[in-house]
């Protein structure tokens, strides 16, 4: 068994945990991440109805093991109900990222409830534990969905390592037994897993979706901030996002301010959305998304990374 202070802490098997997916990741695929001893995380949207949370959070919970809940700061800021209905989910984990976080970590520390969010760099770290922040995730610049794009996973880990004692989550490239090992190996107290989650059935994802992930190579995902332009959300400018190239993309790189400025084109995103049409729409993935070969169940995903990290650690403690 792999343990850590994440797992003790949490009382899980595995030193996983599901990378809250906003629109994909939802209580199904927390419950499968969670049943397989790890924890899973349904992700919240900012335009996600807060029926939807307690909805979802109820789908997580009825695994009977311990789930989490991803918020975004910058979203809390015009709907602090979705805070209140993650609370009332029931779950062992809230991260709240993007943004102010600070006064809702003081909110979960009064509640009794752990607190997570994620850091770019060695500042927002430091930052992270003068808030009181339980767990704090080292998210590299490979990492699919929006954050950082400063520093790539293991130089950021390392140095998050050094100069924090909460226990640190590696985010950003994590996509194997291999990737786990190296996180465990490094100091970690587990891995913050997304993109190897993102073909398998529970994830809220179409077919045509999923075939589009199978397809990409590690190469194919680029950062930018042209689907949320696009969509006039009020991401902050420091969180970009990485997601697969597409034609939508490559039109409109460089030209955000046109973009923002254009209804025909925020029109035909949202077009594409409704329909489906991945040259067009957005499907945010890591740069991981090359290991994806095949549609697997969650668990079986957890399940293997686990066994594999602890395959490798065990022979090279031998040796």
């Amino acid at each position: 068994m792999l343990r850590t202070a994440l797992t003790d802490r949490f009382g899980l098997e595995v030193p996983v945990v599901g990378a809250p997916m906003a629109y994909v990741g939802g209580g199904a695929l927390a419950a499968a991440v969670s049943g397989a001893g790890g924890l899973g995380m349904v992700g919240v949207g900012g335009s996600t109805p807060v029926e939807a949370v307690r909805e979802e959070g109820a789908r997580a919970a009825a695994a009977g093991r311990p789930f989490g809940v991803g918020l975004m700061a910058w979203a809390l800021e015009s709907r602090p109900e979705l805070f209140d209905a993650a609370l009332a989910a029931g779950p062992s984990l809230v991260s709240v990222s993007f943004g102010d976080y600070r006064p809702w970590v003081a909110r979960l520390r009064d509640a009794g409830v752990a607190s997570a969010t994620q850091v770019g760099d060695t500042a927002e770290a430091r930052a992270a534990v003068d808030a009181g922040v339980d767990v704090v995730v080292a998210r590299g610049s490979e990492a699919g969905g929006h954050g950082r794009d400063r520093v790539a996973t293991l130089p950021l880990l390392e140095a998050v390592l050094d100069l924090v004692e909460s226990p640190v989550l590696a985010a950003g490239g994590v996509a194997s037994g291999r990737g786990l090992a190296a996180a465990l190996a490094a100091g970690a107290a587990g891995a913050w897993v997304g993109t190897a989650l993102l073909a398998s059935p529970e994830a809220a994802l179409t077919p045509r979706a999923v075939e589009r992930l199978l397809a990409a190579g590690e190469g194919d995902t680029v950062v930018t901030t042209v689907f949320d332009v696009a969509q006039g959300l009020a991401w902050p400018e420091d969180y970009p996002g990485r997601a697969l190239a597409n034609d939508f993309w490559r039109r409109w790189r460089g030209h955000e301010d046109e973009l923002a400025d254009d209804p025909d084109a925020r029109r035909a995103l949202a077009d594409a959305r409704r329909d489906g049409d991945l040259d067009v729409a957005y499907l945010y993935a890591g740069q991981a998304v090359g290991a994806l070969r095949r549609v697997r169940p969650a668990g079986d995903v957890v399940a293997e990374m686990a066994a594999g990290a602890e395959r490798l650690l065990a022979r090279w403690s031998a040796r």
